[in-house]
C-alpha cells in the first residue's frame, strides 16, 4: 500500500507551524502539477484563429462537451456553471491520468493518484455540494425544502418521506467522493497486485514464468488499458453527478 502513502517532502521539521505539520506532502506535489497541466492546457487553447490548431480544438471540444452536459440537464441556465464544472471535471481527469503515468522507470520518483484518498474526493464533493446549496437558497429560499417532499405525496406520509429525502440528499456528497475514490484505489491495487506476480513468476524458473508471469502480464496491459477509460468515466461522472445535482438546486420539482 505504499503507493497511497502520504509523505512530507522537504523534511517534516521544517513545516511546524503552531504545534501543526503543514507539511508539503507529495500528494500536494501532484495536486500541483494536476493544476499546473490544466492551466497550461487551457492557456495554450485560448487562441482565437479562424482555423483552430490542436490545442484551441482540444479545449474547445471539452469546454464544448461540458457546455452540452450541463445544457441538457439544467438548461440555459447551465450555462454559468461551465468554468466550474469544465475545470472539476478537467482537474480530476489529469488526476486520474497522471497517477498512471510510467514515471517509475525514474529512480527515486513514482506516479500518486491523489483522488484515491478519501480526504481528496471528500473536498471536491464537499464543494460541489456547498454549491448546490448556495444555489438552492439564493433562487428559493425556504421554499428549497420543498425539494424533499415530492409534489402529490399524501399529507400522512410527507414527515416519513421528508426523511428519507433528506438523508438521501444528505449523503449524496459521501457517495459522490467514495465512487472516485474507490474506483482509483480498486484498480491501482490491482495493478499492484498483477505486477507481484509478474516480478515473483519471473523470478523462479521458466515454467513459472510461462504460466504464471506471461498471463498477468498481459492481463496487467489490458487493465492498464481499461484504467484509462476509467479514469476519464469517473471524471465524466463526478461532473455529471455535479450537474444533476445544481439541476435540482436551480429547479424544484
Amino acid at each position: 500500500m505504499k503507493q497511497f502513502q502520504v509523505e512530507p517532502m522537504f523534511g517534516s521539521d521544517l513545516w511546524e507551524i503552531a504545534g501543526f505539520n503543514i507539511a508539503f506532502t507529495n500528494s500536494a506535489l501532484w495536486m500541483a502539477i494536476a493544476v499546473f497541466l490544466l492551466w497550461a492546457f487551457v492557456y495554450s487553447g485560448m487562441r482565437r484563429d479562424l482555423v483552430p490548431g490542436r490545442w484551441q480544438m482540444a479545449v474547445e471540444t471539452f469546454t464544448g462537451f461540458i457546455d452540452d452536459m450541463l445544457e441538457a440537464n439544467i438548461g440555459k441556465e447551465g450555462r454559468k456553471y461551465v468554468p466550474y464544472v469544465f475545470s472539476l471535471f478537467m482537474f480530476i481527469l489529469f488526476a486520474n491520468l497522471l497517477g498512471l503515468m510510467p514515471v517509475g522507470i525514474i529512480p527515486g520518483v513514482h506516479a500518486f493518484t491523489f483522488t484515491s484518498h478519501f480526504t481528496v474526493t471528500g473536498v471536491l464533493a464537499v464543494l460541489s455540494f456547498s454549491i448546490v446549496l448556495i444555489v438552492g437558497f439564493w433562487k428559493h429560499g425556504i421554499k428549497f425544502f420543498t425539494l424533499f417532499i415530492p409534489h402529490g405525496t399524501p399529507m400522512p406520509m410527507i414527515p416519513a418521506i421528508f426523511l428519507i429525502e433528506l438523508f438521501s440528499f444528505l449523503i449524496r456528497p459521501f457517495s459522490l467522493a467514495l465512487r472516485l475514490f474507490v474506483a482509483m484505489m480498486a484498480g491501482h491495487v490491482l495493478l499492484k497486485v498483477l505486477s507481484s506476480f509478474v516480478i515473483d513468476g519471473a523470478n523462479y524458473s521458466i515454467g513459472t514464468t510461462l504460466i504464471v508471469a506471461l498471463p498477468s502480464f498481459a492481463l496487467m496491459v489490458a487493465i492498464s488499458a481499461l484504467e484509462i477509460l476509467v479514469a476519464g468515466i469517473q471524471a465524466y461522472v463526478f461532473a455529471l453527478l455535479t450537474s444533476l445535482y445544481i439541476n435540482d438546486a436551480e429547479h424544484l420539482h
